[in-house]
């Protein structure tokens, strides 16, 4: 073990350094979030497109809509009249069909959403959904709740784009409204829509008639948030316990790379806060479980940053208690950081190789801790089985953990 007073004399330079580097990486992302915004108030315009000569009344006689470019080559128009809003959505189309949703949360599971497409035999077909979860058999026909007035909606086809035409009665306007946008390549059969091929998640701003942020930039951010939390609380701190508990035979390299390691993880693990707050601020993203488990498991790794400045000597009394204080409320960060991943993947919609990219790193973890706990308890007892006269190494004797 290192002497205390050489400790004692580095953790004030080693706190330094972590509140400077808090602060640097704080700028850096705020940074990134003010190059995000300038970007999303760039001002686009649509196609001209003349409504009468293929939808119905009242939406061929509806005049300056209000027209923005939203993903690829979609746009949406939109007009308030009283408590009315209209809304049409124009896009490319072959075959399959075409959708936007409303979310409370940018998310798909609990949205409703106006889905159209031209059948087969010609038939022009739009239907509200409600998304109630992720499976086909979840995405209930007719059900939702869009406040549709009495004006039937439309859905027509114009040379290569599809245009849906709706009216939403509101006693509220529409202000900042999480909206997802989708296509699927195939027909639905017997209203059952087939996977979609493309998605995105936006936040339009009916009130300024702007997308902002724009997709790309809430998707980069989420998907940075996802990475971030994966290698920090994923990787590096669970690399970090890993040496505390299983190689304190080198002494006292251990306690250095225990430290610089689990400092790296929370930086990673902060940055993930960070971006998470930041996705929330934008995308008004009321995920209750993953928001309060993430804000639970940064208040654990923050005890554990004073739990390093305080250590207490190897003599002192309280040692033991530290220790239980100490190995404890990592565990328990790492545990809800992991179950915190996996609601996150969840949340967001994460792919197929997400969830097996982090179910193999999972894997490693457990696998790796596992192998390890089998060595020491072989190696107790063989050390339980020698006689009591026999000469032990002090220092080799504390190679494997005994409880902590």
């Amino acid at each position: 073990m290192a002497k205390s007073g050489s400790w004692t004399r580095i953790w004030p330079s080693f706190v330094r350094l972590c509140l400077l580097n808090l602060v640097l990486n704080f700028k850096i992302t705020a940074l990134a979030d003010d190059t995000g915004t300038v970007a999303a108030t760039t001002e686009n315009t649509c196609k001209n497109t003349n409504y009468q000569t293929f939808l119905p009344p009242p939406y061929q006689n509806i005049s300056h809509m209000i027209c923005t470019p939203v993903w690829h080559t979609f746009e949406l128009r939109y007009i308030l009249n009283g408590d009315t809003t209209t809304m049409i959505l124009s896009a490319p189309y072959t075959i399959g069909w075409v959708g936007i949703g409303f979310s409370r949360d940018g998310m798909m599971v609990g949205s409703s959403a106006m889905v159209g497409w031209i059948s087969k035999h010609g038939h022009a077909k739009i239907k509200q959904f409600y998304l109630r979860g992720r499976r086909q058999s979840e995405v209930i026909i007719d059900k939702g709740e869009l406040p549709l007035n009495n004006v039937p909606a439309a859905v027509a086809t114009n040379g290569a784009e599809i245009h849906l035409a709706f009216q939403l009665q509101t006693t509220t306007p529409f202000q900042k409204q999480p909206i997802l946008l989708a296509f699927g390549s195939k027909y639905p059969q017997n209203h059952h829509l087939s996977n979609h091929e493309d998605k995105t998640a936006i936040v339009f701003d009916f009130s300024a008639g702007s997308t902002g942020p724009v997709s790309h930039e809430l998707t980069q951010m989420r998907t940075n948030h996802g990475i971030l939390g994966i290698i920090g609380w994923g990787l590096i701190l669970p690399v970090g316990a890993i040496i505390a508990r299983y190689f304190r035979h080198k002494d006292p390299l251990w306690l250095y790379l225990h430290a610089i390691i689990q400092f790296v993880g929370f930086t990673f693990g902060l940055s993930t806060f960070i971006l998470g707050l930041q996705l929330y601020s934008k995308m008004h993203a009321h995920i209750r479980a993953h928001r309060g488990i993430g804000i639970f498991a940064l208040v654990l790794s923050i005890l554990q940053i004073f739990a390093l400045i305080l250590r207490p000597k190897k003599d002192s009394k309280i040692r033991k208690i530290w220790n239980l204080y100490h190995g404890w409320f990592g565990r328990l960060a790492l545990i809800f950081a992991a179950i915190n991943i996996v609601l996150g993947m969840q949340a967001a919609g994460a792919g197929s190789d997400w969830k097996i990219g982090y179910g193999f790193l999972f894997g490693i973890m457990v696998t790796a801790a596992i192998v390890l706990e089998v060595l020491a308890y072989l190696k107790r007892s063989e050390m339980r089985s020698l006689p009591p006269n026999f000469q032990i190494d002090p220092v080799g004797g504390s190679t494997f953990p005994r409880g902590m």
